[in-house]
């Protein structure tokens, strides 16, 4: 979770990834819940869920965020890459994981899962990459 979570110019992609059948549990990269919207948000999963397997993936919103909370980012980035999860990335989040997986990628969103990268534009793109995590 990150402050003020932004998915850029794609919208609100929580309602969409939901909408393709994705569960999200929320890992908190600061304070345990985060207020979004009037609403408390907790966090229900952490950085053990990504090492041990518990997860697929790793959705990561751009959003405002101190030094610290970046470092956090960072390394459930790292963790997850080194896990081979997918990491669906948003707005400046892509930018954020591309240099953890140390791949070029510019788009409103991205998908990073080893040495590879899909770039996701709209809303079918979001889709068609969902439906290859298993």
């Amino acid at each position: 979770m990150r402050r003020d979570m932004d998915f850029g110019e794609l919208g609100d992609m929580e309602a969409s990834l939901r909408a393709d059948g994705v569960s999200l549990a929320p890992i908190s990269t600061g304070d345990a819940s985060l207020i979004s919207s009037g609403v408390t948000v907790l966090a229900t999963a952490t950085a053990a869920d990504i090492t041990g397997g518990r997860v697929k993936g790793l959705v990561v919103p751009g959003g405002l965020a101190d030094e610290a909370a970046v470092a956090l980012v960072r390394e459930l980035l790292t963790l997850a890459r080194a896990a081979g999860l997918p990491v669906l990335a948003f707005a400046d989040g892509v930018a954020l994981a591309a240099d953890v997986f140390e791949i070029a990628a510019e788009a409103p969103g991205a998908v990073f899962r080893g040495d590879k990268v899909a770039l996701i534009n709209d809303r079918a793109e979001l889709s068609a990459v969902v439906a290859t995590i298993s």
